[in-house]
């Protein structure tokens, strides 16, 4: 540590000590003890080699000692595990606060959060819907009842001391004409980037300036959550020899810098704020391809790959052609070579990836299922990638379709299959707290 840095943690001890109302004189007992810890701890520094150590900044304060994560791999270990909050926030049916629960999900509560931090996950997905709260389209204004509930849930989750992912969800247009035509929606082509730029530009300069200074890095903003080719053969999948692949990849570029341009914009800690970037569908084989690119940033090393992982997609997803229940070595095999390219394409280089959603769908295979949650969660973080269980709510088997993604009870605050949750915590070195079954 540098005497930069030491004066800089004292200005840092001050301000935080004046805003929980200390006396003066304990201010300036608090610069003293400082002075000779970080006295000590100049010296002490020049012969620290401990890479991973040099990677946090830790201060003192009172008896806390708070961790400021400063690389963007190093958060990536940090999010450990976490669950997603599917099919609420980011309802698209009924209207105003009220669509929260059209999906069939019941209003989520601080209850809810508690029960997500004391089962022991670190971190919590929050996807939300903005194109179906804005006020007025010429200019694309956020309804302001909905900005509060999203700000009282994020707040929970703050409290709490999780890390929350915030993104906007389900903002992708059916096709470029929907958005040339006004509606708030963005959509990855050429003939759309004009106007879902705009859209986009405005929404996240209003969620930044919501939600800037009084968050640190434990609030992770996601500016897109699955920016798909809708109306095209190239919706879920990636093919980087096609021309309307490759002009989808290169107009996303450009939207995510004008996402990422409006966040850095409104300064304060959003400057530095750590953001998540997807590829096209956030399908890893368009991250893995030579189309995708992050943006530039006026930040050092902030921000983070987004990928989906619903695979073996056979095994994780329905699939009426094969209904295969079993997890087996070959897709060990399978999974583990995803995780092996990612790595080496982006964490082994210094860039951070989060597994943002995936899951096995409920067919009556629990046993299978525990087996895939435990190999899945385990390897992708060995590899320096934490995973976020997506949760739908639906949870009974089903070998006919749908997609059965429900964890969570979010009524009783208990989880429909807790062997599952508690192999996947396991993995990645966390002992599950509170996994009460439903009955």
């Amino acid at each position: 540590m540098n005497l930069d840095q030491v004066e800089m943690f004292l200005v840092y001890v001050e301000n935080k000590y004046t805003q929980v109302y200390m006396k003066q004189n304990q201010v300036r007992a608090v610069f003293i003890m400082a002075l000779v810890v970080f006295g000590a701890g100049v010296i002490s520094c020049v012969h620290n080699t401990d890479d991973e150590e040099e990677n946090k900044e830790q201060t003192t304060v009172g008896e806390e000692i708070q961790v400021k994560v400063t690389s963007s791999t190093e958060l990536a270990k940090e999010i450990a595990i976490g669950w997603n909050l599917g099919n609420t926030l980011d309802a698209t049916g009924g209207s105003g606060v009220n669509s929260e629960t059209s999906w069939g999900q019941p209003r989520t509560t601080k209850a809810m959060i508690d029960g997500i931090k004391s089962a022991g996950f670190k971190t919590i997905r929050l996807p939300v819907s903005w194109h179906n709260h804005i006020d007025d389209t010429s200019i694309y204004t956020i309804n302001a009842e909905w900005l509060s509930r999203v700000k009282e849930v994020v707040d929970w989750a703050y409290q709490d001391g999780l890390y929350i992912i915030l993104n906007t969800h389900h903002d992708n247009a059916g096709n470029a004409s929907e958005v040339v035509s006004g509606s708030a929606l963005y959509h990855p082509t050429s003939a759309a980037y004009s106007e879902s730029s705009k859209f986009l530009k405005s929404v996240w300069t209003q969620i930044a300036s919501e939600f800037n200074n009084e968050y640190d890095e434990h609030l992770i903003f996601e500016v897109l959550n699955e920016p798909r080719l809708t109306g095209t053969n190239f919706e879920w999948w990636f093919n980087d020899s096609s021309s309307v692949c490759q002009e989808g990849a290169k107009v996303l570029k450009s939207l995510e810098q004008d996402c990422l341009d409006a966040i850095r914009a409104t300064g304060g800690n959003n400057a530095s704020r750590y953001v998540l970037i997807p590829a096209l569908s956030a399908n890893p084989d368009a991250a893995l391809s030579d189309c995708f690119a992050l943006p530039s940033d006026s930040a050092d090393d902030r921000l983070i790959v987004s990928v989906h992982s619903y695979r073996p997609y056979t095994f994780a997803m329905y699939d009426a052609s094969n209904i295969d229940t079993t997890f087996d070595s070959a897709d060990e095999k399978s999974l583990k070579s995803d995780f092996e390219k990612l790595y080496n394409k982006f964490t082994k280089n210094g860039v951070g990836v989060v597994i943002g959603e995936t899951s096995a769908t409920n067919k009556g295979n629990l046993e299978e299922r525990v087996k895939w949650a435990k190999y899945f969660f385990g390897t992708a973080y060995e590899y320096g990638m934490p995973s976020i269980i997506w949760d739908n709510g639906a949870y009974t088997a089903s070998t006919t379709g749908g997609e059965q993604h429900g964890y969570y009870n979010r009524s009783a605050q208990t989880w429909y299959f807790p062997t599952m949750i508690d192999a996947a915590m396991s993995a990645v070195g966390i002992t599950s707290g509170k996994l009460t079954a439903s009955n």
